[in-house]
C-alpha cells in the first residue's frame, strides 16, 4: 500500500514540487500581511519569514556538520578490517 502511494507521489513530482512552492509562497504572504509582530523581541523577527530562513539555516548547519562528522571517522572503507 505504501509503496503504492509513493509510486503514485514519484509520477507526479512536478507537480508535488509546485504545490510546494506555492504552500511556501501563501505562507510567506500570511506572514507579510496576517502575523501581528508589535511583540517581537528582537529586531530580526520583524523581517518577514524570518523564522523560516532561521530554521531552514538551522537545517543546513545540522546536515553539513553531521556530514564533516561522518567524513572525519564514522564512514570507514568497506575492507576495513582486512587492512
Amino acid at each position: 500500500m505504501i509503496v503504492e502511494i509513493i509510486d503514485k507521489l514519484r509520477a507526479r513530482l512536478p507537480l508535488l514540487a509546485k504545490l510546494a512552492l506555492a504552500l511556501l509562497a501563501l505562507l510567506l504572504l500570511w506572514d507579510i500581511l496576517l502575523l501581528d509582530k508589535t511583540k517581537a523581541y528582537t529586531a530580526a523577527e520583524l523581517l518577514p519569514g524570518f523564522w523560516s530562513l532561521f530554521g531552514f539555516g538551522a537545517a543546513v548547519v545540522i546536515i553539513v556538520v553531521a556530514k564533516t562528522i561522518g567524513l572525519i571517522g564514522l564512514q570507514t572503507d568497506e575492507d576495513y578490517y582486512d587492512k
